[in-house]
C-alpha cells in the first residue's frame, strides 16, 4: 500500500469514528490514533457517574468497531506534536506519516482562568471522569454514615453542580434521584432524603440554547425533584470545603463542574489561529488555513455556518463533519470534484431531567415531560453502537424505572486519588474508635452519634 494515500485521524470520538467508517470503500490507508482503546458515548457519561449504567454499557473497543474495515488500522497512543512540514504525527514511541491529517481531538474542561479548581470540581468528559465522580458521590453517603458530627453530615450530603447546560441539568436530576429513590432504604444512621442537591448557573436561566418555555419547565421539574436551582449566580471560588458565590458560602463535599469546555491543544501543535475556546478556525471545507491537507472537526474546530453562527459542539455536528471530510478526501483521492462547502443541519436539542421528565426541541416541535423522556430514551438507544449495548441499556432503564434501583453502585478505589483514599482511612479509624467507645458500659451516647 506504499502508493495508497495515507489518512491519519487523531481522535476516535463521534467525528473521528464516523470519518473512519465513511472511508471504508475509499482507496486510502486509514490510521486512527487515540489515547484510549475505546469509543465512549459521551451523552450517557452522566449515567455512569450516577450509577445507572456501567462503563461497558456505553463504550466499545475501537479495534472491534473497525475490525471488518480492511483499510483501517488503530494505534493506541498519545499524540504530542504534529510536524506539518514533514507531514508526520508524533504519537508516543512512533512517528506516523500522513498525506491527509484529520484532527478530531475533542475538548476538555474549562475553568475560566482558575485551573486550580480542577482538583476539587471535576468535570465529565471521559469514562475515568464518570467513574471518579461516581465514587465521590457514593463515598459521600458512606462517609456521612460513619460520622457522628451533624454539621459534617450536612456538608457531606450537599452536592453542588456548576453549570446549567444539559450536562449540569442531567447530573443534578440524576443525583437527586439516587438520594431520594435508590438509597433511602439502605442506610441506618442517615436519611439520604436529606441530601441537598444544588444546581448553579451564572446566566439568567437554565438550558440557554433551549426556548424559554422548555427552560422554565426544566427548572420547575428540577425543583419538584428537590433540586435547588440558583441562576444569575457566578461562582467566585471553589475549594475542598465548598463553593463561594460572592459573599455567599455553600459548604459541600462534592462539587461537579459542567460549566464550560476548552479545545485540545491541536491549534498549538500547528501554530494556527484559534478562537477563545481554543478551537482551530477552519475554512468552508473544514481545512486548516494554509494547510489544505489538514482538517479539523468536532470540538477541535470553530466552524461558522451560512448565517454566521458557530456550529455547536455536539455529537450530531461532529458526525456530520466527519462524514463531510470523508467525502472531501474521497473526492480528492478519486479525482472527483470537491463537494460543496460544509453545511450544518441542526437536528434538535434534547436534555433529560429525571424520571419521566425531559425536554426536546425539534425545529418548531417542543416536547416535555413523559413524552419528551420517551423520545430522549429512544433516540439515545438508537445511536448506541451494537445490538448488545442497545438491548442492555434499554433493559436497564426499564428495570430502573420499575424498581427505582441503580445497579452499578460499585465503589472502586482510585490509586490516582491518594488523598481521597487517606481520607477514607481516617474516617474508618475514627469510626472504629467510636464503636469501641460505644461498647463500653460507661460510654455516654449522644443523639448525633447513635447507631440505632
Amino acid at each position: 500500500m506504499a502508493d495508497t494515500p495515507r489518512v491519519v485521524i487523531v481522535g476516535a470520538g463521534f467525528g473521528g469514528l464516523t470519518l473512519a467508517q465513511s472511508l471504508a470503500r475509499a482507496p486510502a490507508d486509514v490510521t486512527v490514533i487515540d489515547r484510549n482503546n475505546f469509543h465512549a458515548f459521551q451523552p450517557l457519561l452522566y449515567q455512569v457517574a450516577t450509577a445507572a449504567l456501567s462503563p461497558a454499557d456505553i463504550a466499545w473497543p475501537i479495534r472491534s468497531i473497525l475490525k471488518r474495515q480492511k483499510n483501517a488500522s488503530v494505534l493506541m497512543a498519545d499524540v504530542t506534536a504534529v510536524d506539518a512540514d514533514a507531514r508526520v504525527v508524533h504519537a508516543g514511541p512512533v512517528t506516523v506519516p500522513y498525506d491527509y491529517l484529520v484532527l478530531a481531538t475533542g475538548a476538555t474542561h474549562s475553568y475560566f482562568g482558575h485551573p486550580e479548581w480542577a482538583s476539587v470540581a471535576p468535570g465529565l468528559k471521559q469514562i475515568e471522569d464518570a467513574t471518579a465522580i461516581r465514587r465521590k458521590v457514593l463515598m459521600a453517603f458512606e462517609h456521612a454514615e460513619l460520622t457522628g458530627d451533624i454539621e459534617e453530615q450536612r456538608r457531606l450530603l450537599t452536592f453542588v453542580v456548576i453549570g446549567g447546560g444539559p450536562t449540569g441539568v442531567e447530573m443534578a436530576g440524576a443525583i437527586a434521584e439516587v438520594a431520594h429513590h435508590a438509597l433511602p432504604a439502605e442506610f441506618r444512621r442517615i436519611d439520604p432524603h436529606a441530601a441537598r442537591v444544588i444546581l448553579i448557573e451564572a446566566g439568567p436561566r437554565l438550558l440557554p440554547v433551549f426556548p424559554e418555555d422548555l427552560s422554565s419547565y426544566a427548572e420547575q421539574a428540577l425543583e419538584k425533584m428537590g433540586v435547588e436551582v440558583m441562576t444569575s449566580a457566578p461562582v467566585t471560588n471553589c475549594d475542598e470545603g465548598g463553593v463561594d458565590l460572592g459573599d455567599t458560602r455553600i459548604e459541600a463535599d462534592t462539587i461537579i463542574w459542567a460549566a464550560g469546555v476548552v479545545a485540545s491543544p491541536a491549534a498549538e501543535w500547528l501554530g494556527v489561529e484559534k478562537d477563545k475556546a481554543g478551537r482551530i478556525k477552519v475554512g468552508p471545507d473544514l481545512t486548516v488555513p494554509g494547510h489544505p491537507e489538514i482538517f479539523a472537526i468536532g470540538d477541535t474546530a470553530a466552524v461558522v455556518d451560512a448565517e454566521g453562527k458557530t456550529v455547536p459542539g455536539i455529537a450530531p455536528a461532529a458526525k456530520q463533519m466527519g462524514k463531510y471530510v470523508a467525502d472531501v478526501i474521497a473526492a480528492r483521492v478519486e479525482g472527483r470534484p470537491a463537494p460543496d462547502p460544509f453545511r450544518y443541519r441542526h437536528q434538535g436539542d434534547l436534555a433529560t431531567i429525571g424520571r419521566k421528565a425531559a425536554v426536546v426541541k425539534l425545529d418548531r416541535l417542543h416536547l416535555r415531560g413523559f413524552i419528551g423522556w420517551l423520545f430522549w430514551g429512544f433516540a439515545h438507544v438508537y445511536f448506541l453502537i451494537g445490538l448488545r449495548n442497545r438491548a442492555i441499556v434499554a433493559f436497564t432503564w426499564f428495570w430502573n424505572y420499575l424498581t427505582y434501583q441503580r445497579g452499578a453502585r460499585l465503589i472502586v478505589d482510585s490509586k490516582a486519588s491518594q488523598k481521597e483514599a487517606n481520607k477514607d482511612r481516617v474516617q474508618r479509624e475514627a469510626a472504629a474508635v467510636d464503636v469501641r467507645r460505644k461498647s463500653e458500659p460507661s460510654a455516654k451516647r449522644s443523639a448525633g452519634a447513635d447507631w440505632g
